[in-house]
């Protein structure tokens, strides 16, 4: 067949010329190889078609037949397992609400609550607040629930705060970074039958752990805030008495033993003390803490003379029209007045002559009132920017201008502020709003800046010192 092609092409090409035969042939003879290659491929594939082998090779390409009659089923994955978020975990039901809880955090796990070998329950918390107010809370929070205070962190951020109330003891373990724009994380252990909670603010996505407590310290030694006392009398106070919010009954106590927190079943009556303090949240009136405020002071102060208010004589012209000699209170008004501790005709910084004894006692009158015997000297000027800075209060424009010099000067006084230690943690200060008996006997319970004051618990243990 080849030279049958290869004569035809030869004949084809016979009349043409040499040049164009040169090129010509070399096309026909790639023309004619492929041909040929075809043809082959053709009879190959013819061939095999009558082979024995053809039969092998066509079953094995075939389809497995075994798949007819059981196929294989080819489902879709099934959906991810939904994994159980810790925004659902629940405070226990027998949680202690002695222990304060950081307002802008959520509870992220609860364990060891279902387990009796386990004496503690822990739970953990996560705020988007940075280390430093979750601190500032805890601190602040201690005190007014009437913790005791055992040790403090250092200025840097160093070392735990401690603090102890009843069976239950509280560590909180400081963390002085946080990663940027990352979250706090802080746990709360907790036990009531081994009493050790700890509270351990840390950065996020670290292991949150207990801190060992540290050894108790005498109240009111140097750095040292005081607490008060938990005597078996004061005790008994706080259980007779348990219409007092839980966080002041420790200051009434304290200053029921002292004798202090006199007051009149009327007004015509005698002054009766005892060891409780009657209508705890029953307003009080300007009278009644101007007789407080006397007292507590004297009493507190007892052993050091120069620092008593003198209680006014009869031949001293009435400071106030409304408060006469005859006044049953005349003594510790016009000595508080005397002593320019409160505003009045004879100090310059009024011009009403008129006390108004039986009028209730707002919030911004008792610190104008107090905060004098705390630091001893004239109040700082201040503004309600200036206020507002401090405090962070939002009606801080409500604030009267002289008191307004008082409530910047209390904030100077760190965690021994009055506003703090009655308050607690706020954001509004409500300055026209009346004040409490229990509420006021809590701001009478320490007088003095930082370090440098005494507390009627102070007071007590003095009284209770033989005498040398």
């Amino acid at each position: 067949m080849l030279n049958i092609i290869f004569t035809q092409r030869r004949r084809n090409s016979q009349g043409r010329s040499p040049a164009k035969t040169s090129k010509t042939s070399k096309t026909n003879i790639l023309a004619a190889v492929n041909t040929w290659l075809a043809v082959c491929l053709l009879a190959a594939v013819t061939a095999c078609a009558n082979s024995p082998n053809s039969k092998a090779l066509e079953e094995s390409l075939a389809a497995d037949p075994t798949l007819k009659q059981n196929p294989v089923v080819f489902s879709s994955p099934p959906p991810a397992t939904a994994i159980e978020t810790n925004s659902t975990a629940k405070l226990p039901p027998d949680f202690p609400t002695e222990i304060p809880l950081y307002p802008n955090a959520e509870l992220i796990e609860v364990s060891g609550e279902t387990d009796p070998s386990q004496k503690n329950v822990r739970l953990r918390w996560e705020s988007t607040d940075p280390v430093n107010s979750v601190q500032n809370f805890y601190s602040t929070e201690f005190g007014r629930r009437n913790w005791e205070i055992v040790s403090r962190p250092t200025a840097e951020g160093q070392g735990s705060l401690v603090a102890t109330r009843d069976n239950l003891r509280v560590t909180v373990s400081l963390s002085p970074t946080q990663k940027v724009g990352g979250s706090t994380e802080f746990a709360i252990d907790y036990s009531k039958e081994s009493p050790e909670i700890a509270a351990s603010p840390q950065p996020n996505n670290s292991e949150s752990s207990a801190s060992p407590t540290a050894s108790p310290t005498p109240s009111n030694s140097e750095g040292n805030t005081p607490t008060p006392s938990a005597s078996p009398k004061s005790a008994k106070v706080s259980q007779q008495e348990s219409k007092i919010p839980q966080q002041l009954r420790q200051y009434v106590a304290d200053l029921s033993q002292l004798e202090v927190l006199k007051v009149r079943a009327t007004e015509s009556a005698n002054l009766e003390t005892g060891s409780t303090l009657p209508k705890p949240n029953k307003i009080i009136t300007r009278r009644e803490y101007a007789r407080w405020l006397v007292a507590a002071n004297n009493q507190i102060y007892a052993s050091r003379q120069a620092k008593q208010i003198r209680l006014a004589v009869d031949s001293s012209e009435p400071a106030f029209s409304d408060v006469p000699k005859t006044d049953p209170d005349f003594s510790a008004i016009q000595g508080l007045a005397e002593a320019g501790v409160i505003p009045s005709s004879l100090s310059g910084e009024t011009k009403d002559v008129k006390f108004r004894p039986d009028a209730p006692l707002t919030r911004e009158t008792m610190i104008l009132w107090k905060v004098p015997l705390d630091s001893r000297q004239v109040l700082p000027t201040a503004n309600i920017d200036g206020v507002k800075e401090k405090w962070g209060f939002q009606d801080a424009s409500k604030i009267d201008s002289q008191a307004s010099r008082a409530v910047l000067a209390d904030f100077n006084n760190g965690d021994l502020a009055n506003i703090r230690r009655v308050f607690g943690f706020t954001t509004l200060f409500q300055p026209k709003k009346s004040v409490t008996r229990a509420e006021a006997a809590a701001s009478l319970w320490y007088f003095g800046v930082q370090d440098q004051g005494l507390s009627a618990k102070d007071a007590l243990e003095a009284k209770s010192k033989p005498a040398e």
